[in-house]
């Protein structure tokens, strides 16, 4: 086939890229380089079946000739990253909810399926339940806090995408990514794990905010894009969300932990240092997620999707990739 990635040379883009040419697809990436990084795609410009061009997804008549030949989209351009969309507020809502507009108009011409990228935050806060599945009723703080614009944002994308499938039997696939992990992650957006990693190997202090008791469920970045792979071609899939993470019987962690852990894999003599809240962020911009973990039962049902990479080994293969 013929798959378009927009947001292509971010680090789950630029994986996903590899993998379809692995498999003898001709890819085509679309990435602004906003958080995307040339260096993540550079390995990939000797083959003859991979093609880049810069641009921002809220440029239509860049876009257009992409969409005229795609067989397949994958659509992962957006802001991400707390520290970038507390930066920048008006261009992450804009980038995430124009963009995806531009994205499934583009789309619905040829009826070409496209999966979206969305986010566990979505969800927002725990409500309860010790697992969150697709279908939970959502929990957000309030829109004076900067941090609730991107799981508002995405949730925007997700209704968007699902009215195109109703009204206009669009083959859309959403998917809810739970912190994937791995290789080429940039610590710069504040991504905890490369930062805590890049941390650590500096010798610097690892910065945890609060009390470090968040618990999270990390994801590696091959099983994220098994998921994608699977849900790209099943046939049931399309107006549907899918919950895309790790197991959490051997990956949920609490923040502490994982600052103790990658202490523990990197032989750091950096201190752990607990950072409030609000000296960590501006006033009025961040509130914490105490509890992201997900249900994977819909997603195996489909696919027979089962994460299979345990977070000691994507922890390890971050640590060289950044020791290199």
């Amino acid at each position: 086939m013929k798959v378009l990635i927009t947001g292509g040379a971010g680090f789950i883009g630029s994986h996903l890229a590899e993998r379809l040419l692995k498999d003898g697809h001709e890819v085509f990436v679309f990435d602004d380089l906003s958080t995307g990084d040339l260096d993540n795609v550079h390995h990939l410009e000797g083959n003859p079946k991979f093609h880049m061009k810069v641009g921002s997804v809220l440029d239509r008549d860049a876009l257009e000739p992409l969409f005229a030949e795609a067989d397949l989209v994958y659509h992962l351009a957006a802001a991400v990253g707390v520290n970038y969309v507390i930066e920048n507020p008006l261009q992450s809502l804009t980038t995430n909810i124009r963009g995806t507009e531009i994205v499934l108009e583009l789309a619905n011409r040829k009826k070409t399926r496209v999966l979206i990228a969305s986010t566990s935050e979505v969800a927002g806060k725990k409500n309860g339940k010790v697992m969150f599945s697709e279908d939970d009723d959502r929990l957000l703080g309030p829109t004076t806090v900067t941090r609730w614009n991107y799981s508002t944002s995405k949730a925007v994308d997700e209704m968007l995408g699902l009215a195109y499938w109703r009204e206009k039997k669009l083959p859309v696939v959403i998917v809810r990514f739970f912190n994937v992990i791995g290789p080429r992650q940039s610590p710069n957006y504040g991504m905890v794990v490369p930062r805590f990693i890049k941390q650590a190997l500096l010798g610097h202090p690892i910065t945890v905010y609060n009390d470090g008791e968040q618990k999270r469920c990390f994801t590696d970045i091959e099983d994220a894009v098994d998921g994608l792979l699977a849900l790209g071609e099943h046939p049931e899939a399309p107006g549907e969300i899918f919950n895309l993470g790790g197991d959490a019987d051997t990956n949920e962690i609490s923040i502490k932990s994982l600052a103790g852990k990658i202490k523990n894999l990197t032989e750091s003599d950096s201190p752990v240092e607990y950072v409030p809240y609000e000296k960590a962020f501006a006033k009025g911009s961040y509130e914490d997620l105490n509890y992201r973990v997900p249900d994977l039962t819909k997603i195996n049902s489909f696919t027979g999707y089962e994460p299979s990479v345990s977070l000691d080994m994507t922890l390890r293969k971050i640590i060289e990739y950044y020791e290199s």
